[in-house]
């Protein structure tokens, strides 16, 4: 069963208008920021292409983001019974000391069926008893990398019962060995640069292995906010000549005066959200695909809600090409760097290319 939608429309008003009665009935996520806050939050209003909304806390937690200090939108309370209830399996899933409790031990502690809990958590969360756990586990097992504690101690507080286990399951939701995980980034030099671009500001940066990260915004300073925040432990270096070429293959593109770019890359996800990626960049320019179709693609027809988070945490955007997957009634929403610049991209990709300019002096 596919999670719940909610009216985006109306839950960006209740944001706008600090309406602290809406609390309980959905947060909102700053991808920017990293942080999701209750509809009444105080902090300064974000921008909406920025934004995404969730049913409950949970859902937030398991998109990547931390809850919002000033707001604390882990406290507001449902009077939706429904919500209630998968809260509280969602908590006792947190509380579990070892591995997440299974279906039937869920239902059991809550008196209710396996069936209706497991619809329900489909249903306001997105992901299964079992997906949550892993979702659950695998944070654990992050922060405490990312804290400084040590590969086994991080192994054994997430709830990991071998080392082994830690390399063959985290590592693959990691998207790189444990420690290197646990090193952040640290020691690498991750160059980058902004330029003008049809659609706005282009950042791009690079690793020596290849681009690692692609974004699009308003604001040199807030792109470059944002890279920081992708890679906290790396030597991040302003080197627009290192990134000249990069740079440009992507800004004529934009321009529609080259086709789209092949670039080397080096991108950090999971082992899901790698194979996502990869079936994105399948997609030929001028088609699109829906979330439903990309799991099908990949295998996992039930893994709609899952493909659309993978495309909401595309780090490279254009070079894969997450706006070219749309809604399944062809619809275009949610994309990382505002839904008009989606717009747009999908309608220069389906005119004419426009040939290449000669370079001054060129034959």
């Amino acid at each position: 069963m596919e999670a719940m939608r909610l009216d985006e429309t109306d839950c960006w008003a209740a944001v706008v208008a600090r309406d602290a009665s809406a609390a309980g009935r959905f947060v909102y996520g700053v991808r920017t920021t990293g942080v999701f806050c209750r509809p009444g939050c105080p902090s300064r209003r974000p921008r909406r292409e920025n934004v995404a909304f969730f049913a409950i806390p949970e859902a937030a937690r398991a998109a990547g983001l931390r809850p919002c200090r000033r707001c604390r939108p882990e406290a507001a309370e449902s009077g939706d019974e429904r919500v209630a209830l998968v809260r509280r399996a969602c908590r006792l899933i947190e509380a579990a000391e070892d591995a997440p409790p299974g279906l039937s031990e869920l239902g059991a502690e809550l008196a209710v069926s396996p069936f209706h809990l497991q619809r329900l958590m489909r249903q306001f969360l997105g992901l299964s008893p079992k997906e949550y756990g892993d979702v659950v586990r695998i944070r654990r097992f992050r922060e405490d990398l990312r804290a400084g504690e040590g590969i086994a101690g991080a192994a054994f507080g997430a709830g990991y019962g071998s080392s082994s286990r830690v390399y063959e399951r985290a590592a693959r939701e990691l998207g790189m060995t444990p420690g290197r995980y646990r090193r952040g980034g640290t020691g690498e030099r991750i160059a980058y640069a902004v330029a003008q671009g049809p659609l706005g500001q282009v950042l791009a940066a690079a690793t020596e292995r290849g681009v690692c990260f692609v974004a699009l915004g308003d604001d040199p300073g807030d792109l470059a906010r944002v890279l920081a925040a992708e890679f906290p432990g790396a030597d991040l270096v302003d080197d627009a000549p290192a990134l000249a070429e990069i740079l440009g293959s992507v800004v004529a593109y934009l321009d529609g005066r080259l086709p789209h770019p092949e670039l080397p890359l080096d991108l950090r996800g999971t082992a899901f959200q790698r194979r996502v990626w990869q079936e994105l960049q399948r997609i030929p320019p001028g088609e699109t695909a829906s979330y439903g179709e990309v799991a099908r693609r990949i295998g996992q027809p039930a893994a709609v809600r899952a493909v659309a988070r993978a495309c909401a945490t595309n780090p490279a955007a254009l070079v894969v090409p997450c706006h070219r997957v749309v809604r399944g009634d062809g619809a275009v929403s949610g994309y990382r760097w505002g839904v008009e610049r989606k717009t747009a991209l999908l309608e220069q990709e389906r005119r004419p290319q426009t040939p290449a300019r000669k370079r001054a002096g060129g034959d």
